[in-house]
């Protein structure tokens, strides 16, 4: 049902009732003494910001619908821009500049952005460019004070915004607010139309599973997190990474900002908890301040929950929301329930248990199919315990890719006036009624004794202590494959022999062998470091794996 709503009203009512509270605390250097120097905005500061920046796209001319390409790392101005689009009317375009060139390009051809509120860098190669992008129209350059490459900076467009004649648009809950694109980790990457109603819904089921409270403090490694923040009264402390690295974040810098902080919420990928927890465990670091830990682009490993749990109080813990950019959040369990109920059946073989599922979701297990499903009516649905597709409806089930609708016709499944995701993922539910993750849809292995799926069978092998992590892949035609595990070693474990790797290689057919799973599977391999994907650093890219197995 279609109802006046703006994402940004959530930052108007938080002003409203804690104005003087700080909204965001961004790290600027340090003094003559090392101590952190900090830059803030309040929530009343914010939304002032919010407004000059809303009102001065539309003094350039930027209407309702109009798509704007936003590239500006994590900082104060990134929020406030984001903000001020989703008041100004305008579609925020987030393209993850991590995921390498080519898809930066391809992305942007397919939303045709109306301008770019971007760094000096990126408006430079759209004036190199000026021919691939002769509709953007508008653009601010973030960063100078003074105008470059033919267009404001943002200290213009916020005095161009003071004019309060400058009325703003009401928008409604269906109307688009915004284009996220997929990390590409599984084919190429595909924008995800996000509308108002939807990111209100996310707020309000993430706030109320994990009883976040307004006037906590929150550092998300993932930027998009600090918009839901905004939208709870939680404090956001900007972390000094690099977002699109997170294997490479520096704890120390992590762990500092915790404390000087008073952290009570900290969200980030497998990746950078794997770094972070190894450090805490290393220098039997304790974090009293944390309530919560959020983990989600990946299965978290074991060792990683442990690490995390011993390093924090015993009221805290370490959640794993399951979902996807096409739909979030889906389900979630604390570190210490996998740990204690279902970490041995994982490491056996049983999937991932990714815990419950959110209130007003619903979760469908649908026989395996690689074609379109028109109606669900026409999808068979599988009994408790057997492993099919994941499918999942819900108000924070995005409606359409932008622009491809082979992909929307792939991904959703008619039900009366509502829809089902197809999640791309396989899984089941157990008797207890909590969802189990088997691994992606496009990782199985077709072999001629039948299906392998890939978290299940690495899962056991992963078991060896001087594995980090592994992947199952397929060589071969469909339905005949050769399923092969190419391991990555822990750091000062790759064997620098044949004969290490001879004897590695033994250890890990013994226990393949030693599982009904993974008996058929008889080709190990080593690899010093599995490619991942460059939002999360932790989704394996099988894909090129494949490939790599297959000229070796």
């Amino acid at each position: 049902m279609q109802r006046p709503l703006n994402i940004a009203d959530r930052l108007r009512t938080s002003a409203e009732i804690v104005p003087h509270q700080r909204a965001v605390v961004l790290s600027e250097g340090r003094d003559q003494a090392g101590r952190v120097a900090c830059t803030q905005l309040t929530f009343a500061q914010l939304d002032r910001e919010a407004d000059c920046v809303a009102r001065g796209l539309i003094s350039m001319g930027v209407q309702s619908g109009d798509r704007l390409a936003m590239f500006v790392p994590p900082s104060l101005e990134s929020i406030s821009l984001t903000f001020g689009m989703f008041r100004s009317g305008a579609v925020c375009t987030m393209i993850d500049p991590g995921m390498g060139k080519a898809n930066v390009f391809r992305c942007l051809d397919q939303c045709a952005p109306s301008g770019f509120v971007a760094i000096p860098i990126v408006q430079l190669i759209r004036r190199l460019k000026f021919r691939r992008y002769r509709n953007a129209r508008f653009n601010v350059v973030v960063g100078p004070k003074k105008r470059r490459f033919g267009c404001p900076a943002y200290a213009d467009l916020l005095r161009a915004g003071s004019d309060t004649s400058i009325d703003l648009p009401q928008t409604r809950s269906t109307d688009q607010a915004a284009i996220i694109f997929t990390s590409g980790s599984t084919g190429p990457p595909k924008g995800v139309s996000y509308e108002h109603g939807m990111f209100d819904g996310q707020v309000d089921l993430i706030r109320d599973r994990f009883d976040i409270q307004p006037g906590e403090i929150d550092l998300p490694g993932f930027p998009l997190f600090a918009l839901f923040n905004i939208a709870m009264q939680v404090t956001t402390v900007i972390p000094d990474m690099d977002p699109t690295r997170p294997a490479n974040v520096d704890p120390i810098r992590i762990l500092e900002a915790i404390n000087n902080n008073g952290v009570t919420q900290a969200f980030g990928s497998p990746a950078l908890w794997n770094t972070v927890g190894r450090y805490c465990e290393e220098h039997n670091i304790q974090l009293p301040t944390l309530r919560r830990i959020l983990s989600a682009g990946a299965p978290v490993p074991d060792h990683v929950l442990r690490r995390m749990t011993n390093a924090l109080s015993a009221a805290a813990d370490i959640y794993t929301p399951y979902g996807a950019t096409e739909c979030l959040p889906v389900a979630a369990i604390g570190g210490r329930q996998i740990l204690s109920e279902t970490a041995e059946q994982t490491a056996n073989g049983a999937g991932t248990c990714v815990g419950t599922v959110f209130e007003q979701m619903q979760v469908r297990i649908i026989e395996v199919t690689f074609n379109p499903i028109t109606d669900i009516a026409d999808a068979k649905e599988c009994p408790t315990g057997e492993i099919g597709e994941i499918v999942v409806k819900g108000p924070v089930a995005t409606r359409q890719y932008f622009r491809r609708p082979d992909a929307t016709a792939l991904a959703k499944i008619k039900d009366g006036d509502g829809f089902w995701h197809r999640m791309g993922d396989t899984g089941y539910l157990d008797d207890d009624n909590r969802l189990w993750f088997c691994g992606r849809k496009s990782h199985i292995v077709f072999t001629s004794a039948g299906p392998l799926f890939s978290v299940r069978c690495e899962a056991i092998f992963n078991q060896h202590p001087h594995v980090y992590r592994c992947a199952l892949v397929g060589i071969g035609e469909h339905g005949d494959q050769a399923p092969a595990i190419v391991a990555e070693p822990e750091q000062g474990h790759f064997p620098d022999s044949e004969a290490d790797a001879g004897r590695l290689r033994d250890e890990l057919l013994a226990l393949g062998a030693a599982n009904g799973l993974t008996k058929s599977i008889n080709q190990i391999l080593f690899h010093r470091s599995l490619p991942v994907d460059t939002r999360h650093n932790v989704k394996i890219n099988r894909e090129a794996l494949a490939a790599w197995v297959s000229h070796r």
